[in-house]
This record gives C-alpha cells, structure tokens and sequence, in this order.
C-alpha cells in the first residue's frame, strides 16, 4: 500500500482538496485498495475544522464527496507516509524542518512537480482571495493528481 499525505498550511483549502479529488480519482479507477491517503497542515490553527465551505461548495460542484477534518503535520508523518506532497514553498520547508537528520527528504515532493496540463510555481492558497481562486485551485489539483495516480505504479502481484 502507498501512502500518500497532502500539505498545506491550515489543512482546509488546498491539502483536503487534493486529498478528496486524489481518493475519488484512485477510486474510479479501482485501485482503492492500494493507497492510504491523507492531508494535513502545517499549522493546527483550524485543527477539527471541515474543508473550507468555499473549497467544499467548489468540489461538490465538480462531483466530489466532501469529507475530512483539519489535522496538523507531526514529525511521525515523515516516517509514516511514502509521499509527502507540499503546496508551496512555505509548506516544504515547514514539512522539511520537522526532520532534523534528513533521512526523510526524498519523500517530501512539491506537488507542482506532478502538474502536467498547468505551468504553475505553487498551488496559491485560495483562502483570502475569490471564487476564481478556488475554482483555478481545483483545476491544478485534478491536473496534479491525475498525473500522480499515473506516476504511482501499481503493486506487483
């Protein structure tokens, strides 16, 4: 099983995002069974706290259940979770600075790096902007995640 763990700073935008569209994605696609997937924040300031209304009403339109409550970053997720995918820049480096030894670093990914139909330096944090904002967000996350399910091979049997 692949464990996957998406991050960005309150964990209520843009981590639940990616982790709601990655598990509709990898259910469709019938391989629900290989993954473990989860979001969490660099900061527990909304620890508890639903997706967003705004993300949420911007994924119920595009068809995708909304579920989940805010949780924070832990050290032990480094050790944990296969792939740690960041959002921005603050969010890798935050994720990054809770391993002092380094041994985690190759598990920790810019979710950027997996955006295929976008060119974009960071997923930008809807948050304080408008409605435009949520909706180019979602757009970078199917892009992201559809290239990730793609990216993550399949076990061997």
């Amino acid at each position: 099983m692949t464990r996957v763990l998406f991050i960005c700073m309150g964990n209520i935008c843009r981590s639940p995002a990616a982790e709601i569209v990655f598990r509709k994605m990898v259910d469709d696609a019938g391989r629900g069974e290989e993954f473990w997937i989860d979001s969490a924040g660099t900061i527990g300031f909304h620890k508890g706290s639903p997706p967003d209304p705004r993300m949420s009403a911007h994924l119920a339109k595009r068809g995708y259940p909304v579920q989940g409550r805010s949780r924070q970053l832990v050290a032990a997720d480094l050790r944990e979770f296969d792939i740690l995918l960041t959002m921005d820049e603050e969010n890798f480096t935050d994720t990054l600075a809770l391993d002092s030894s380094g041994e985690f670093l190759h598990k920790v990914k810019p979710f950027v790096d997996f955006l295929t139909g976008n060119v974009a330096p960071r997923i930008p944090d809807p948050y304080s902007g408008g409605d435009s904002g949520f909706a180019h967000v979602m757009d970078l996350l199917e892009d992201g995640c559809a290239s990730l399910l793609e990216k993550l091979p399949a076990p061997r049997g």
